[in-house]
């Protein structure tokens, strides 16, 4: 079967969306209806509400893209945390332009983020990684993060050895390596799934320090 094909079922694969999105609904910022967005999805109970499809490039342009979690948000942008030396990383510091996805289907809706990125400071890296589980504090230590290894017993030798380097220190330190990016948004928009795809789609941009509104065709 050739997929694609009348006869192929991805082909017949879809299914119906429900719901509005109007202009009375985005009187508010983008922070305020993302929150509101975010707090409908986590009283859903969704799995991974605060999951994101980050989407980075390198210095030729060429793009990847891979799931992440959000870890906080305000009106400067969004934040996630990583391994500085990882592929994200490397892709970052040669081109900071990013994009997010939230993608929420149970409830038809996602949010797409454009942006660049910048490491958010020591003292917010050091306040989330307190906060992180002493497995995953430990974790962030001993995974040389996008790197080839040679077995999942070098990584479980690796986990082993940070377990006993920092077996004496209850509070463990961030790698030196390891923090947070914060995605500055120039556009947000706001995706409410609609019946026979004529879905809602309201986009903010950033004009200087103002952001205009704008209602875009599905």
């Amino acid at each position: 079967m050739t997929h694609g094909t009348s006869e192929d079922p991805l082909a017949r694969m879809r299914r119906e969306y429900s719901g509005a999105l109007t202009e009375d609904d985005v009187t508010v910022g983008w922070p305020e209806l993302f929150s509101a967005w975010l707090a409908a999805a986590v009283a859903a109970d969704l799995p991974e509400p605060n999951a994101m499809v980050l989407a980075t490039a390198d210095g030729q342009g060429r793009p990847s893209a891979r799931t992440v979690l959000l870890k906080g948000y305000d009106e400067r942008g969004f934040v996630f945390y990583t391994n500085y030396n990882s592929r994200k990383g490397v892709e970052l510091a040669a081109n900071p332009h990013a994009s997010l996805v939230f993608l929420w289907l149970p409830v038809s809706r996602q949010v797409r983020v454009e942006g660049t990125c910048s490491p958010v400071s020591r003292a917010e890296t050091e306040a989330y990684f307190a906060l992180r589980p002493r497995g995953s504090q430990l974790g962030a230590w001993a995974s040389p993060q996008s790197a080839v290894v040679g077995s999942r017993a070098e990584l479980d030798e690796a986990a082993r050895a940070v377990e006993e380097r920092f077996a004496e220190t209850p509070d463990v330190p961030p790698p030196p390596h390891w923090g947070g990016y914060r995605v500055r948004p120039d556009t947000v928009e706001f995706w409410q799934g609609r019946q026979d795809r004529m879905h809602d789609r309201i986009r903010y941009s950033r004009a200087a320090d103002e952001w205009k509104v704008e209602r875009l065709a599905p």
